[in-house]
């Protein structure tokens, strides 16, 4: 099912999502779907949100960069993040480890072409559940570590332009505003009601 990517200004990407609690062939298919809309974007992370589905499961697929190295441990056992690659996280939680927090330019899909600084703890720690419903423990940090986090924040209904300084922020502000006025005036792009998530116990 191709599916599209919400844009902001749409209420949904202000949603908490639900806790994943049926891991099936719906789950998978969901997974596959969301993998084909976050690179047809170009895309390193994508929540559910982010396709109209309030579901605490996001897809994340972050490159090697030579000057950007990344440390990955997954159940005590280090290795490199390429052989995660792509990842699903089903209800994932963050720990953030004694670090410093550092600034990076983010940008979303949700906002075309709009960029922005946000400051981000370096080193953290997801507990999350892959799509077999498998738990596992992911400590790691550079872009993998910041993506992770700018998914699981839409995951909870929180977007990086809500993580940026006031002054980082009004310097894209009239383009956000303006994306939002699209967005609104645009049927087309409003989240289509029959996108359901995987069936749930509750």
């Amino acid at each position: 099912m191709t599916l599209s990517v919400t844009q902001y200004g749409e209420s949904i990407l202000h949603q908490k999502g639900k806790q994943v609690t049926e891991f099936s062939s719906k789950l998978s298919s969901l997974y596959h779907d969301m993998l084909e809309a976050m690179y047809a974007e170009e895309g390193i992370g994508l929540a559910a949100q982010q396709v109209g589905i309030a579901l605490q499961f996001c897809v994340v697929d972050v490159p090697s960069i030579p000057d950007y190295p990344i440390t990955c441990i997954l159940d005590d056992k280090t290795l490199s993040h390429q052989l995660l690659m792509p990842m699903a996280l089903a209800n994932p939680k963050i720990e953030v480890l004694p670090c410093d927090e550092y600034y990076y330019e983010e940008g979303c899909l949700s906002f075309p072409e709009i960029k922005g600084e946000v400051a981000r703890p370096e080193v953290i720690v997801v507990r999350y559940q892959d799509i077999e419903g498998n738990s596992h423990t992911l400590q790691c940090d550079g872009l993998l570590g910041r993506c992770i986090q700018h998914e699981v924040d839409h995951l909870n209904g929180i977007l990086f332009i809500d993580r940026m300084e006031k002054e980082i922020y009004a310097e894209i502000k009239q383009e956000v505003q303006a994306l939002k006025k699209r967005t609104q005036s645009n049927p087309k792009q409003k989240t289509k009601s029959s996108q359901k998530a995987p069936s749930q116990n509750s």
